[in-house]
């Protein structure tokens, strides 16, 4: 089930557990002739789908939806009152958490705004449960993180001390304040350097294969999707179109044309959600580039 709302912040642990009315749970699994074993499954308690595609060891404790609603509650600490807030259940819990449709524009509300979001990464048997603070960009509806940027990231494992540690991680959260500054002025530096957008792309993709038609044609049709992106974009802030054979953008823009197109654009097996395709894109081999690029310049 996905939630997709504005809610009062008061009302955030009755939205997540709407949106996740039940428990996982830890049973043993059984070999052939009913033999035991030492290992254990987790199973949703409603519906007794298995979770996380693997085993777990009896030390192993599942986390629970009030756990993440701790966590939620402490995240939108970072934003004055109602916040919009999304619910994924995939193989785990995700929840991304930011400020209003009103607070937001109130705020950054220039052409080309990016406020804070947000994402909660509660999964299963063997990933950590995470909490990390990314931005979403009006002008292209891009929701992106960046790895270079430190006091963005918080996790923990799953252990039998994970209640212990749940407060520690509470205030981590409260403190992605912190995390947001770093993040607004690591863009300032992307945003204040230019770079020919050609000659980005080559760094990022390189030349298409020898010899290679379906190569070159590939490599054709992506730089020209992103080339429509950037003019969208541009038209669209009132930074002016690009002329000329050698097209000048600031290294922001070049990055953002590649974690849009990695996010939106590109061919993707199994037609994935929306909220897939930002995964996907977190994950990207060119959009980690693009960014490593976009700051050395």
């Amino acid at each position: 089930m996905n939630i997709n709302t504005n809610i009062n912040s008061n009302a955030i642990a009755d939205t997540v557990r709407q949106a996740f009315n039940f428990n996982v749970g830890k049973f043993p699994l059984y070999g052939v002739d009913n033999m035991k074993t030492p290992l254990m499954g987790l199973f949703r308690e409603d519906n007794y789908e298995f979770v996380g595609r693997t085993s777990v060891t009896e030390r192993y404790r599942p986390h629970t939806t009030d756990d993440v609603i701790a966590l939620c509650e402490s995240a939108a600490m970072a934003f004055s009152g109602d916040v919009f807030l999304k619910c994924y259940w995939r193989d785990g819990h995700y929840v991304s958490i930011s400020p209003t449709d009103s607070y937001r524009q109130s705020i950054y509300g220039t052409r080309d705004n990016v406020f804070p979001r947000v994402l909660i990464r509660a999964g299963y048997a063997g990933k950590s449960f995470q909490a990390s603070l990314g931005y979403y960009r009006d002008l292209c509806r891009n929701m992106a993180m960046l790895d270079s940027v430190s006091r963005c990231c918080v996790n923990i494992k799953h252990t039998h001390s994970l209640r212990s540690k749940i407060d520690d991680l509470i205030e981590d959260m409260r403190g992605l304040s912190e995390g947001w500054e770093n993040l607004t002025n690591v863009i300032q530096r992307m945003e204040s350097k230019d770079v020919n957008l050609a000659d980005f792309l080559s760094s990022i993709y390189g030349e298409p294969e020898a010899d290679s038609k379906r190569s070159e044609t590939a490599h054709k049709k992506r730089a020209e999707s992103i080339y429509r992106r950037v003019y969208r974009e541009r038209a669209a802030s009132g930074r002016g179109i690009m002329s000329g054979s050698e097209p000048i953008v600031s290294s922001w823009e070049a990055y953002n044309a590649i974690q849009g197109y990695a996010q939106h654009d590109a061919s993707r097996k199994r037609n994935p959600s929306d909220f897939d395709r930002i995964l996907l894109s977190m994950n990207d081999k060119y959009v980690k580039s693009a960014e490593v690029l976009a700051l050395s310049v």
